[in-house]
Formats: C-alpha cells, sequence, structure tokens
C-alpha cells in the first residue's frame, strides 16, 4: 500500500469518504494531534484502529463530528451544563463523555454503556467530517505507546504503507490531546486533563471535579492506563532540585560514546548551557505546543533523553504533566 500525504481538496476528501466507507482508516490533521479514523459504525473498521496501532482492547476511543452534526443520535441524557460548554468550547479541544444510545460500534467505548464526543477545530478535521458526515472512531495516530503524532509526518514514520492517506493540515497547534470531561453526572469530571483546564470550565458551569481512577478500574477514558508518549530511545527522568544528578548522568552517558540531550522548561534550559538541550519554552502553552515535537526529535538526535520535571505550574500544566511524566514511564503520583 502506498501511502499518500494530501491537504483538503475536494479530491482528496472525496476519496478519504470512499476509504472511510470501504471501512479502511484514514489518518487527519485536529488542532491537538493526528488522529486515525475509521467508520465508528463499522466493527470492523473500528478493530482495524486496534490493530494498527496495537492498541490494547480495553483503551475506548473517541467519536469525532462535524459542528452541525446532531449527537442525540448518538448519546442522550446530555445534563444542562454539558450544553453551557459546548456554546463555549466547541468546536474545540474538548471532549465530552455522555449515556450512549449503542448506535456505534460496542468496539469504540470497550464495553462502556457511555460514548466520548469531540468536535474538533481544526478546518482540516472540519472538512473531512463534514463530507463523510459521520462519527469517525479515532486515536491519536501513532504507534500505541508512541509519541503522539503533530505533524503528517510524524504519522508517516509510523505507519507509512500500512494507511493510504495522510489528510495534512500543518503543524498542530495545541500539541496535547483533548481534554476529555465525564458528563454523565451532576458536576463534570475531568478524566483526562488537557487545554481545556478545570478553572476553565468551572468558570463557566460552576463546578468541575476531577476523575481519580481506582486501582483495577477498566479505563473511562483515553490515556487513563499504560505508558504512553514514548520516544524511542532511553529515557530518565529527574526533578528540578535533582539537575546535579542529572548532569552526572549526562556525563556517564557522553564519557560511554553516546549523545544524551536534556529536555526541560526555559529556566532549567538557561542552567544548562554547556549541555546539549531541547528547550520546552517558559509557558504552559509553550510547552503543550512543543513537547511531542521534541519527543519525536529527540528519538533520532539523542541516546538517552533525561527528562527535569517543570517547575511552571499554570492551567494547562495539569494536562503537561501528564503527558510528560507519562512519556518517561512515571505517573504523576511517582513524582
Amino acid at each position: 500500500m502506498i501511502t499518500k500525504i494530501a491537504g483538503r481538496e475536494r479530491g482528496w476528501l472525496k476519496r478519504a469518504k470512499e476509504y472511510i466507507l470501504s471501512d479502511g482508516v484514514v489518518a487527519f490533521h485536529t488542532e491537538t494531534v493526528y488522529g486515525l479514523g475509521a467508520n465508528a459504525f463499522s466493527d470492523q473498521a473500528v478493530q482495524k484502529i486496534f490493530t494498527l496501532k496495537g492498541r490494547p482492547s480495553d483503551n475506548p476511543l473517541i467519536a469525532h463530528v462535524h459542528k452541525d452534526y446532531d449527537i442525540s443520535v448518538l448519546v442522550d441524557s446530555t445534563p444542562s451544563y454539558a450544553e453551557e460548554l459546548r456554546r463555549a468550547f466547541l468546536p474545540g479541544p474538548l471532549t465530552m463523555v455522555f449515556p450512549s444510545k449503542g448506535k456505534v460500534s460496542r468496539f469504540v467505548s470497550c464495553g462502556l454503556d457511555t460514548l466520548a464526543i469531540r468536535v474538533p477545530s481544526s478546518p482540516t478535521a472540519q472538512a473531512f467530517l463534514k463530507e463523510v458526515d459521520l462519527p469517525i472512531a479515532a486515536p491519536s495516530a501513532n504507534r500505541s505507546k508512541h509519541v503522539s503524532p503533530v505533524t503528517a509526518r510524524h504519522v508517516y514514520d509510523d505507519f507509512a504503507g500500512e494507511i493510504p492517506l495522510i489528510l495534512d493540515g500543518g503543524a498542530c497547534d495545541g500539541g496535547i490531546e483533548s481534554t476529555v470531561l465525564d458528563c454523565t453526572g451532576e458536576i463534570p469530571q475531568i478524566l483526562r486533563a488537557g487545554l481545556v483546564t478545570r478553572d476553565m470550565i468551572a468558570g463557566i458551569v460552576g463546578a468541575c471535579g476531577v476523575y481519580e481512577r481506582k486501582v483495577g478500574e477498566k479505563p473511562k477514558s483515553p490515556g487513563m492506563a499504560y505508558k504512553h508518549y514514548a520516544p524511542a530511545c532511553k529515557t530518565s527522568y529527574f526533578k528540578a532540585e535533582e539537575l546535579s544528578a542529572a548532569k552526572m548522568l549526562y556525563d556517564k552517558e557522553e564519557a560511554a560514546g553516546g549523545t544524551p540531550y536534556f529536555l526541560a522548561e526555559s529556566a532549567v534550559c538557561a542552567r544548562l548551557a554547556s549541555f546539549r538541550t531541547f528547550d520546552l519554552g517558559g509557558t504552559g502553552e509553550q510547552m503543550a505546543q512543543k513537547l511531542y515535537a521534541l519527543l519525536r526529535k529527540a528519538e533520532h538526535a539523542a541516546t538517552l533523553l533525561i527528562g527535569i520535571e517543570p517547575t511552571v505550574q499554570d492551567g494547562v500544566m495539569d494536562g503537561v504533566l501528564n503527558r510528560f511524566t507519562r512519556a518517561f514511564g512515571r505517573t504523576v503520583d511517582e513524582t
């Protein structure tokens, strides 16, 4: 199979629709990361996503729809606060979980009685979703546990020869996956942190909780289990106050003939002027936008990537730290 990278020209959108209606898989740009999409109504198509990614069968997917799609076809019992949030944040990087009507493939929600719905703001995603006019089940377009893709080339690197088409919308501005919000209770609860923060949600509807997954509980959302976002090189992880120990590890790797790099926020990189560094930036938004691109770059340049935990603590850092720690094989509780 030849994998084509194309824009959202009419001819390519029609081709994408043909692939989708034939139970094929198409990658497409969103404002957060690239998605690996298939017809959410088709068992065969959805199962292809799990096979291509090597994705665990209990890790649910998100159904993506265009801004004018009637989601009442798919879900019901949407609380009044959900409509307020939809008006405030959609289209955008917010996924909302509702009770499912069971219309989509059972493999989308992995046996749960809920369905996650997302309305991306990317013009490329909107054009694609409008063209197919059906829900597209899509996780990030990368191998399971690998770094999420924020360019079409990242998708190509993972799936060249295995999918027919990548709809290229350029580099993703957001940089980390959408916030996933459980809208089945009296107040919304964040299942996965992202660019739409708890404070932003509470500012609209008055309250917002954060879900804590219990040991052994089945994941309610993508990104809640397993090591994620990992680059294909050795990694190590330190807090900012452990910089001396991190430098010793760097020197040891270099003395052994390796090429170590630090991945750190700008303030820490300024203290590492004589070392190789990947600079994440100084704000939460900058770090969100740059994280995956730098992890992808690091796996081609570094024999060892040493992550220094960011100290910046603004609104989107919950999401950034979630991805940062998982990329190094840790959870927030371990840090």
